[in-house]
């Protein structure tokens, strides 16, 4: 009794830990590379304009001006290039799926020698593949993971890729300006804000993909800093000598 118990416990404990993100919903991406990207154009927008010692009404449209078009840029190439790769993936269900209905028993006995090359004996290979292959829908779908590396049911969407990205990215393009938006004059507020930024955004992506929060914070920090020094550089030289 001890002993079922045990293995009850131990099942129970498994299917609690074992269990995954949603890695295909296609808003991942999106909006992590849209606030990081924002964070980081837009700070060094503003860092270069600010090294021209220009004023600060300048520098406040400058930074509004470059939030909403990198949002809208964002979001215009993110519905663009996840809806070609969606519409690929689906002509070439579209081939599959004729494939099925044309040529059922080649495409049963594909199936079938793909498990056998996985190590299947090849009775039970074909057996297999024939009972999997009574369903059209699900034939497809097994059909499409082994030979496309896809699943018809979990394809992104480009709205929502859109969305998180339009979002993310004018979220993480606010933060450089808003200190000059709440009254500061001077560069140092805004660099401080988006550097703090920098280091959540990245502390925030190590919790989601597991890594050092620590490191992916830093390791961000250090890259915007380093766009912001450049741009800052640039500015003050091209100010210098346009003046």
């Amino acid at each position: 009794m001890a002993i079922i118990e045990t293995e009850a416990a131990l099942h129970e404990a498994h299917r609690d830990n074992h269990t995954h993100r949603d890695v295909n919903g296609g808003w991942l991406r999106p909006a992590v590379f849209g606030a990081m990207d924002g964070l980081v154009s837009n700070l060094a927008l503003i860092t270069g304009v600010a090294g021209g010692a220009v004023g600060h009404r300048t520098i406040v449209i400058t930074g509004l001006a470059g939030l909403a078009a990198g949002a809208f840029s964002m979001a215009v190439g993110e519905y663009t290039s996840v809806a070609s790769q969606r519409e690929l993936v689906e002509a070439e269900l579209d081939v599959e799926r004729r494939e099925l209905r044309r040529h059922p028993q080649d495409e049963e006995e594909e199936l079938a020698a793909l498990y056998e090359t996985r190590g299947v004996e090849p009775e039970l290979a074909r057996e297999v593949a024939r009972q999997l292959s009574r369903d059209p829908e699900q034939a497809l779908e097994i059909h499409a993971r082994e030979e496309l590396g896809v699943d018809p049911g979990g394809l992104p969407s480009p709205l929502v890729a859109a969305v998180s990205s339009f979002g993310s990215f004018a979220l993480g393009a606010l933060l450089p300006v808003l200190p000059y938006l709440l009254g500061a004059t001077a560069l140092w507020p805004a660099l401080l804000l988006a550097l703090v930024g920098l280091f959540g955004c990245g502390a925030v992506v190590a919790k989601v993909t597991a890594r050092s929060w620590w490191f992916s914070g830093l390791r961000q920090l250090a890259l915007g800093g380093a766009a912001a020094g450049v741009t800052y550089a640039l500015g003050s030289l091209f100010g210098t000598a346009v003046g």
